[in-house]
């Protein structure tokens, strides 16, 4: 950047290149190491920004010479720190920020809490990674295409025009589910990710259909592929506290479940602290299944049966396809794969 000199006045490439006795094109090859520029004339430059305490051309200057911020945008639902209270949500921020670090670009880190979208939609962004399973995609997704801000989906299905990474949530959830009912349960339940953005707790058929959390909606979908009249409850938020609280729900009641598909971890945990709370043992009276893969041993002792998602690879993925959006490629979407992790949480039903 540019550096200040003793005097106080900021130093300018200019005024290293009037020092070196070269014009200020050949001080600038000098620094970027890209032209014909000999060693002995490189030094001299080199030597002078060193006198004068330049330390090279102002980052900035450059970006507006590009028309680019050097910044990606990333959302992050509700706030931040309830957000990286999720290792989902941390370990997708982590590949992206690897991935742009690498390239050199910033990530700046967005919420779609209401206080949040005025930043949202004038913040200085080359790009965007539309992660999290917001109800909001669609709405946030809108104010992105009228800025003309390349956009990849993270955790949601491709648009028109729009790449998306994902898992298979649908077939995931379908084969938890399908485990369940090959142990002998036939009355099961699943607790959701939020739905829409109203907060809708029941979740009928009709609700699905319009439900604007395609993850969510997906994971439904699987489920209910394999039990059609499963009982299906949304939280409000992916946290323990949310499924300990839909898990009490559901299960104090004399026609409870057998068995339980959460959709995220967290959830599960949740589920298996009312079931115990209510004095019910897992997996002997109730089986729970979750879905990320994530370690839960601050919430319980059990080892949880679970579908573990490539959360950093994800990351990456969509920090390279939202790259090639910024330097005008056509990337497609990318869907990764899942995998089984079998654990204590399920048996077959209670007699």
């Amino acid at each position: 950047m540019v550096a200040a000199s003793i005097s106080g006045q900021r130093v300018t490439l200019a005024a290293v290149a009037r020092t070196a006795g070269v014009s200020v094109s050949t001080a600038s090859l000098a620094f970027s190491g890209l032209g014909p520029v000999s060693d002995a004339t490189r030094d001299k430059v080199l030597a002078a920004a060193d006198t004068l305490g330049y330390s090279g051309p102002d980052p900035r200057a450059r970006s507006l010479r590009q028309g680019r911020s050097g910044v990606v945008g990333m959302l992050v639902e509700n706030s931040v720190i309830r957000a990286f209270r999720d290792p989902v949500n941390v370990g997708m921020v982590d590949g992206v920020a690897e991935v742009l670090g690498d390239a050199g670009a910033g990530v700046l880190l967005l919420t779609d809490a209401p206080h949040a979208r005025s930043a949202f939609d004038n913040a200085a962004m080359d790009g965007m990674v539309l992660s999290g399973c917001s109800p909001l995609v669609a709405e946030l997704l809108e104010s992105l295409r009228r800025r003309h801000i390349p956009t990849v989906l993270l955790g949601s299905r491709a648009r028109p025009g729009v790449p998306a990474v994902d898992v298979d949530n649908l077939t995931a959830t379908e084969q938890l589910a399908r485990r369940l009912a090959e142990l002998g349960h036939r009355q099961a339940a699943t607790v959701t990710l939020p739905l829409d953005a109203a907060g809708t707790q029941f979740v009928s058929p009709a609700l699905l259909a319009g439900a604007g959390g395609d993850t969510a909606a997906d994971r439904l979908r699987g489920f209910w592929s394999v039990f059609p009249t499963g009982v299906a409850l949304a939280a409000t938020d992916s946290t323990v506290e949310e499924g300990e609280r839909i898990g009490r729900l559901l299960l104090d009641r004399v026609d409870r479940p057998t068995a339980v598909v959460a959709q995220s971890d967290l959830l599960a945990a949740g589920v298996v602290r009312a079931a115990e709370g209510l004095g019910l043992a897992v997996p002997t009276d109730l089986s729970v299944v979750g879905f990320d893969g994530i370690e839960l041993q601050t919430f319980t002792s059990h080892a949880l049966t679970t579908m573990r998602q490539p959360m950093q690879d994800k990351g990456r993925t969509a920090a390279r396809t939202v790259l090639r959006l910024i330097e005008g490629g056509r990337p497609r979407s990318v869907t990764l794969d899942c995998e089984f992790v079998p654990g204590t949480t399920i048996a077959p039903p209670p007699p």
